[in-house]
């Protein structure tokens, strides 16, 4: 039987340093008898020697139109926008599946062209969880991110600056309790979806840069199932939305809520982490734009005369933390690629294989009633 060949491709998202296959699990693969490409980048987080030292291929920058059809592509974020076919099996994160902003483009694409897309969002379990994701990591950067944001606000009266990815856990912890200093004590912090990967992400960081415990309230459906506006998140400080949104649901804040709290209200930062952006049922509607990394925060219209208001919507805030993040996504997505070559007939991929060709269909019935 031949080799199953895996073609890791560059991220072209910009700050993006993580990567879907890190050397060690490229190393397990080729242990089992998988064929590995790697697309040079010097933004990756892993050297490419780290690559080429476990055995995997080193192939030029951005070449993976030129693999062969047979070869799927592995990354994590979207792929840079354009109206050319697509071809090839791509396993990638491709916000496209809720209805996002250009969508039907997206998935139009793959029609034109033929190609597979198998999003890592929709890769699940026989009990409908993912088998891979960046949950944790992406909690636990946003609020260390909003805790910065809520400090340079606090103590120097200006909107965070640009953020640089950490070395590991501990140098972002140091970080952020230095700039907090003895004010952590008397943050208030609320997470919405506190009992998800993401939302234990964002608690774990509040307790290890001092946040007290009775200061960072943990919500999730039972405290939500009440509808919002909730005035409870703008008597905190630090509002960290963590949720997965599957449907429409109550704003949990809006420019109504805001306003009527005229002066009297202390958010000052929000992180939204699930980053809905574009999703019409976006329950935090109050801002339109995604933050980037050198641009992290946007400016709240809160009324006049009142308390200025920031939100922190990066849509790829684990790469704060690039190396730890990508060996813990790519250890729990090892078990599905190793079946990669019985993928027509491996539940996790047969499904995946169904949910798009279901939104394939939606798509393309979209545009002809347009």
């Amino acid at each position: 039987m031949p080799a199953q060949a895996l073609w890791l491709r560059c991220e072209k998202k910009q700050f993006e340093r993580r990567a879907a296959l890190t050397p060690s699990t490229a190393k397990k693969l080729i242990d089992s008898s998988f064929d590995i490409y790697v697309e040079r980048d010097p933004q990756r987080i892993f050297d490419d020697e780290e690559y080429e030292r476990v055995g995997c291929t080193l192939v030029e920058n951005n070449t993976w139109d030129q693999a062969p059809l047979t070869t799927p592509i592995l990354g994590l974020k979207e792929l840079p926008v354009s109206t050319t076919p697509i071809r090839h099996t791509h396993i990638q994160f491709a916000h496209c599946y809720k209805n996002q902003a250009g969508w039907t483009d997206v998935l139009g694409r793959f029609a034109a062209g033929g190609g597979t897309l198998y999003d890592l969002e929709f890769l699940t379990d026989a009990n409908g969880r993912r088998v891979a994701a960046f949950g944790f990591h992406a909690g636990f950067a946003g609020a260390a991110a909003g805790a910065l944001a809520y400090s340079e606000r606090k103590n120097n009266g200006r909107n965070l600056g640009a953020l640089e990815p950490f070395e590991n856990e501990g140098t972002m912890i140091d970080a952020v309790r230095e700039k907090l200093g003895d004010d952590a004590r008397e943050v208030k912090a609320l997470v919405i979806g506190a009992l998800g990967r993401c939302g234990r992400g964002a608690v774990d960081l509040f307790k290890k840069v001092g946040l007290k415990d009775d200061n960072i309230l943990k919500w999730d459906m039972d405290e939500t199932a009440k509808g919002g506006p909730f005035q409870e998140i703008l008597d905190v400080d630090i509002f960290v939305n963590c949720i997965y949104l599957a449907h429409e649901i109550p704003h949990f804040v809006n420019h109504d809520s805001i306003r009527a709290a005229g002066s009297s209200r202390r958010l000052s930062v929000v992180v939204d982490v699930s980053c809905d952006t574009t999703n019409p049922f976006n329950p935090v509607p109050i801002y339109n734009i995604n933050t980037t990394f050198d641009a992290p925060t946007v400016d709240v219209d809160v009324g006049p005369g009142n308390p200025p208001m920031t939100v922190i919507s990066i849509d790829h805030l684990p790469t704060l933390l690039p190396r730890e993040a990508s060996e813990q996504f790519s250890t729990d997505l090892l078990p599905s690629l190793l079946e990669l070559p019985q993928r027509a007939s491996a539940r996790v991929w047969v499904e995946a294989e169904t949910l798009f060709k279901e939104k394939l269909a939606a798509a393309q019935a979209f545009k002809l009633s347009a």
